[in-house]
């Protein structure tokens, strides 16, 4: 006999919307009262879609921070509730049966792989980021596709909405949030994390044109000149034809030779006489090696030196101010 869902229908059943139980659909719309009572009379916070899709991917997609409160109290507490009745030996009243499974599952997996913490950066709810963090969702969780990192660097600010409309399906995302790559990176993500789509958080960012994300990675350590199929950040800048972008870059180190696996440099992304080529002729005129001045040079030099978090060393230097403030890019 083939599985059934929550709702009666069969796992097989055409449409992956058929799954979804009402926990799932008051965490997406952030009713947190009939959340909390569905909780309360005893719903299962773990229930999954065929798609395995969890009340707390749900809720952390829509950036709906109440819901994922409610969701990970109600875990935690029947994770208490469980492990009491293990080590006791007394018989205690019978509790509703979904009372004795697992806690609400941090970093459970969708079928694309992903946690609820790498749907709260695609969303750019800080808040829900730092719940699920509090909660022990892992910042760098095994993954071959986009880490939170990625997702963070992919989405971003908070004030600039972005709705993308596929069939039957309508989701809101956030452009950009600088704050999520912080607070991840002061978490310990993994700068040159690889994404076999995208390549680095960087080149994401780049390929977004995410300038405040960027220099986040840049100011952190993230590795200008990575490269996913010889493709750089740099490439990626040429082809959204973004000079400030493209200047970044290079005054970060970014090597405006390079060559993918076509054996294209960046600039041969931009057209003649175009903003973009004329910034690249900029600097290939400069020098035939290097397009960087000598000073520059050496705050590349010294940066590469110190790693990732040199932002935090060069603060703590007894220099001046104003060579602090240089080589901070600031």
């Amino acid at each position: 006999m083939e599985p059934r869902g929550a709702d009666g229908c069969f796992l097989g059943d055409v449409g992956f919307w058929v799954e979804r139980t009402p926990v799932h659909e008051a965490a997406q719309r952030g009713e947190t009262r009939q959340l909390q009572q569905l909780i309360e009379n005893g719903a299962c916070v773990n229930q999954v879609t065929v798609d395995s899709i969890t009340p707390l991917h749900m809720a952390s997609l829509r950036g709906q921070a109440q819901c994922v409160q409610l969701l990970l109290a109600a875990g935690a507490q029947m994770q208490s509730i469980h492990q009491d009745e293990q080590e006791s030996s007394l018989h205690l009243p019978l509790r509703p049966r979904h009372w004795f499974l697992p806690s609400c599952q941090v970093d459970a997996r969708n079928i694309d792989g992903s946690t609820p913490l790498c749907d709260a950066c695609a969303s750019g709810s800080v808040e829900c980021v730092k719940l699920l963090l509090s909660h022990g969702a892992k910042v760098n969780p095994p993954l071959y596709t986009a880490s939170p990192l990625h997702e963070a660097c992919m989405s971003g600010s908070l004030f600039q909405p972005c709705v993308i409309t596929m069939p039957f399906i309508r989701l809101r995302f956030f452009e950009g949030s600088s704050e999520c790559v912080r607070l991840l990176i002061d978490l310990g993500a993994n700068l040159e994390a690889h994404d076999c789509h995208f390549g680095t958080p960087l080149h994401v960012a780049c390929a977004r044109e995410h300038l405040d994300c960027v220099k986040v990675l840049l100011n952190a350590g993230a590795n200008v000149n990575a490269a996913k199929l010889h493709e750089t950040a740099l490439h990626h800048a040429a082809k959204v034809k973004n000079v400030d972008l493209i200047e970044m870059l290079i005054e970060f180190g970014g090597n405006i030779y390079a060559r993918d696996n076509r054996g294209r440099k960046p600039s041969d992304y931009t057209r003649s006489s175009s903003a973009p080529a004329e910034c690249f002729e900029h600097y290939e005129s400069a020098c035939p090696e290097t397009p960087l001045t000598l000073s520059q040079l050496c705050r590349v030099s010294l940066r590469r030196a110190t790693g990732v978090r040199g932002l935090e060393k060069i603060a703590k230097l007894d220099i001046p101010p104003r060579l602090i403030d240089y080589l901070s890019y600031n």
